[in-house]
Formats: structure tokens, C-alpha cells, sequence
């Protein structure tokens, strides 16, 4: 079903879209008012790492508190991200494909961000009554019109850019050469980026609270976490309903776990530290939410932005799927993505349905009952997964995942079934950089190699010789897709 022309078509299941409605009607009737939402957004952390993902202890790190929400909620094994950090969080928050909104690679360096004409969920939710409130990670430019205060949030806490950018040139195991010269560590220290840890009200200018070296680095993950507890528990004397966008530091390297964490991992290593105590943190928010009685009348969604950051092997996450961040590969965009909302959502449910990030901007906006507020005057591609997400056993209405590799159309999933045109060549010879999502080459294929995901989860054994009548679902899904940027064009890209 074709929503309207500037939305991605879904399927139609009138049925979940009852429930849906009617949950959230007996919700608004009971508690007089909207739902809040906590988005808790990691960095790098790879489908694997939780315990609930087949990770956990497994590998070294145990996470009790994400495994038992996921199994208070709903757990999905066919969640998608974009390759890499910042085009999937300018995703996220604009229901959009980087293509469309310009973002196509990390944002470094104080570079600019794309989100100075893009419309926000944060803006949305904001003009519908919500208060709205980043912390952490932003990573999505430095310029004032893509700064978190200036986008939609009435309140910043957090780091403009990205964790190594901070510390790198400081560490001498990874950069001596700069850090044991003095003109070259000046050299850094003079480069036009925001070198702190800020805060920011809604119009206003950033306030610098600390310099970010190591030690002060070490300790942002808990330093944030106090932040968004002491909101949600301002929030509960508060009649109007909250968006919290919580984004971690951890687990993108280099990761320097606080000193209560270090060495608590049963690897005693410090990216499985990371997890440790990224797993706390999501038990301290979850514990503030009920203290303060907010619990029925929040959703709670745990995701990554990306999947493992291999290059930074062996400070670095685990993925059962081909090659990580940087890449279309699914070990670069499948990420761990569990929703727990209780007397909402049901617990104990796993889904394999498809699911974008992108579609956290159409769904919340249902939620938040603001629906008709989802622009018209350009495209978008998120879809309003509501009744996927209310209705126990119930289908998703996303049709199709869509890859791209920057500006380039990558590969298309339907079902179980994945076809990929080009690619990030993940086959080099050298153990070290195997599998990795930044160190190949752009390739085209002659012809499309086409993947059953459920035979061949690993994406090593083409056989569309065996499936050409695929190709009539396929190819009119990708001709269709890419028609749309004939009446949409796609926007010059930020770089």
C-alpha cells in the first residue's frame, strides 16, 4: 500500500493498526496524557554483544539488565541501521535515507552537519507538546543550525563530535608521534573543532563544561547517566510528556571505561568493560523510570547506531554476519534493537520482521498521537511501525530494506532474501584488516549477487542463477525506490 507520494509504501494491515489505535486511546483515556519516550542509542555496539543476542557472558561480558527488558519486551533480530554513526543518527531523527538529508559520512573535525533545513523529530514532538532532551553523543556537525539546541532539543548535555577525535592525538600507545612532540601537539590543539564536553538550552549558545582529555573522558558514560536520571525524575512532577535522547559514549573506541569498571568484565578487557558498564547504565535509567512511577508510560528502545568497528580490533564488538561498520554487509547495518514498554508491548517476543531506524520518526510520531504532523513537502522513508510494535505476534509493515553505500544504491532485502548490486569489497588477504567495513574498494557487480539471509546469514554464497523469478519483485521494488528521487532529488552531500 502506497501511503502518499512522498512515503515509502508498506503493508497494509489494518488489523494491527486497531490494536495500535486502540491501546493508545485506552493509555490516553487512563493516564490523561501521551506516552514519554527513552531512546538509549550505543556506539558501535555490535548485534552480539548482549547476552539476549547469543553474546553476553559468551563472550566475555554479561549484560543482566538488557537481557532481562529484552525478555520484558520485544526483541528484533532484522533491526537495520545505516554503515556508519552520523548518517544513521541524521536517519533516525529525520525519517530519512542519508542521501536525502546529506549526511553520508561521519561528521569530523568541527566539519558541518545537514540538518539546518531538515524537520526533526525532536522539532515535531516539541511543537506537540513534548519536552525534549539530548544527552551524550551528537555527532552531527558543528556548525550552530545542526547543533542539538537549534534542531529540536530543549536541552543539550553531551559532545558534539565522536570519542576518538577527543583523545587519540593525547594517547601515546596510539599516537606518540604527536604526543611526544610538542609542535605537533600544538599543531591539534590549534585545529578549529570544539575540544569539550558541552552544554546547551534550547536557541541558546553551547557553554564548554570541561576539556575532554582521557581521564575526563573516562567518566562521561556516568556523568550522562546521572543527567537523564535526574530528568526523568524532574519529569515525573510534570504533566507534559518527554522525548529523552540518550546517547552513549561506549563502546566507540577508544574506550576508556570509568574505574569502577575497569577489569569488571570476565575478559578483563576494556571494551568488554564498556559493556559492562553500559549495561548498568540502562539499569539505572530503567530503575529511575519506576521509582518515579513512569515506567507504563514509557517506551523504552535499546539500539546501536552501526554495527562493530573492526579497524579498532580487539577494542571492538561481536557480530555473527559478514564484515562491520562502513559497510552494506549486515555486519555493518544489523544492530540489536529491543523495545520494552510494559501493559503496552508484549513481553517475551522475538521478531525477525524487517525494521529501520528510520522508522523510530513515523512511529513515534504515532505514538505521540501527532501523526499528521509528518512532512509533506519531502520524502520519507521511515514507516509507521506501531502496530508491529503493539500487537503481540504481529508482522512488520516495513516492505523492504534499502542499503546504500554514501550515494550509492547498495542492496535491497524482501523477506529473507537480499540482493546486492554493489558493495564495500571485505576480502583481503591481511587477518587484521579481514571483514572490515573501511579498508576495501567500492565494487559493482556484473550481475546482482542475491543472498538467502536464513541459508546463508554470512553472505558467502550467491546462487540468483537458482532464483531468477526473484528478480520480478526485486528489480520493480529498486526501479520504484530510485524513481523516487526523480521528484525528490537527493541533496548535495555533506563532506
Amino acid at each position: 500500500m502506497t501511503t502518499a507520494p512522498n512515503r515509502e509504501p508498506v503493508f497494509d494491515l489494518p488489523g494491527q493498526r486497531e490494536t495500535a489505535r486502540s491501546k493508545l486511546d485506552d493509555l490516553a483515556a487512563r493516564t490523561g496524557r501521551r506516552p514519554n519516550i527513552a531512546m538509549i542509542v550505543m556506539d558501535d555496539v555490535g548485534w552480539g554483544d548482549f547476552g539476549c543476542y547469543g553474546g553476553g557472558e559468551t563472550i566475555g561480558a554479561p549484560t543482566p539488565n538488557i537481557d532481562r527488558l529484552a525478555a520484558r519486551g520485544k526483541l528484533l533480530t532484522s533491526a537495520y541501521s545505516q554503515p556508519t554513526c552520523s548518517p544513521s543518527r541524521a536517519s533516525l531523527l529525520t525519517g530519512r535515507l542519508p542521501v536525502r538529508h546529506g549526511i553520508l559520512i561521519p561528521v569530523m573535525y568541527g566539519q558541518p552537519g545537514g540538518l539546518a533545513d531538515e524537520v526533526t523529530l525532536a522539532s515535531l514532538l516539541s511543537e506537540a507538546g513534548y519536552v525534549t532532551q539530548a544527552v551524550g553523543k551528537w555527532h552531527l556537525g558543528e556548525n550552530v543550525e545542526s547543533q542539538p539546541q537549534n534542531t529540536g532539543f530543549d536541552d543539550f548535555y553531551g559532545f558534539l563530535s565522536v570519542s576518538d577525535m577527543y583523545t587519540e592525538w593525547r594517547d601515546p600507545h596510539f599516537f606518540p608521534e604527536v604526543v611526544y612532540s610538542g609542535a605537533r601537539s600544538e599543531w591539534i590543539r590549534n585545529a578549529p573543532f570544539n575540544k569539550c564536553f558541552v552544554h546547551a538550552e534550547r536557541g541558546g549558545d553551547l557553554e564548554e563544561v570541561e576539556e575532554l582529555t582521557i581521564p575526563a573522558l573516562s567518566t562521561l558514560d556516568d556523568r550522562w547517566c546521572t543527567y537523564s536520571e535526574e530528568f526523568i525524575r524532574r519529569m515525573a512532577g510534570d504533566e507534559r510528556p518527554w522525548f529523552l535522547y540518550h546517547c552513549t559514549r561506549g563502546t566507540h573506541f577508544d574506550n576508556y571505561p570509568s574505574e569502577r569498571f575497569l577489569g569488571s568484565s570476565p575478559a578483563r578487557h576494556v571494551y568488554q568493560d564498556t559493556i559492562v558498564e553500559l549495561d548498568d547504565i540502562v539499569g539505572r535509567l530503567e530503575r529511575t523510570l519506576a521509582e518515579t512511577g513512569q515506567l507504563e508510560n514509557t517506551l523504552i528502545w535499546i539500539t546501536s547506531d552501526n554495527g562493530p568497528e573492526m579497524d579498532s580490533w580487539p577494542d571492538s564488538g561481536f557480530t555473527p554476519f559478514r564484515c562491520s561498520k562502513g559497510a552494506t554487509w549486515e555486519g555493518g547495518q544489523r544492530v540489536p534493537s529491543i523495545f520494552v514498554w510494559d501493559g503496552m508491548i508484549e513481553p517475551g517476543q522475538r521478531s525477525d520482521g524487517l525494521f529501520d531506524q528510520q522508522d523510530m520518526f513515523t512511529t513515534v510520531l504515532t505514538l505521540a498521537g501527532a501523526e499528521d504532523r509528518v512532512p509533506h513537502d519531502r520524502f520519507i522513508d521511515g514507516v509507521d511501525q506501531s502496530g508491529f510494535l503493539l500487537t503481540p505476534g504481529a508482522e512488520s509493515h516495513r516492505r523492504a530494506i534499502y542499503y546504500w553505500l554514501q550515494g550509492t544504491l547498495s542492496g535491497i532485502r524482501i523477506g529473507e532474501y537480499k540482493m546486492m548490486v554493489a558493495s564495500t569489497s571485505d576480502d583481503a588477504t591481511d587477518v587484521a584488516v579481514r571483514g572490515s567495513g573501511f579498508t576495501g574498494v567500492t565494487q559493482r557487480y556484473t550481475y546482482p549477487r542475491f543472498y538467502n539471509l536464513y541459508l546463508d546469514p554470512r553472505e558467502e554464497r550467491s546462487y540468483l542463477i537458482r532464483k531468477l523469478a526473484y528478480l520480478d519483485a526485486f528489480v520493480p521494488t529498486m526501479t520504484a525506490h530510485l524513481g523516487t528521487f526523480a521528484t525528490y532529488p537527493p541533496k548535495v552531500p555533506i563532506s
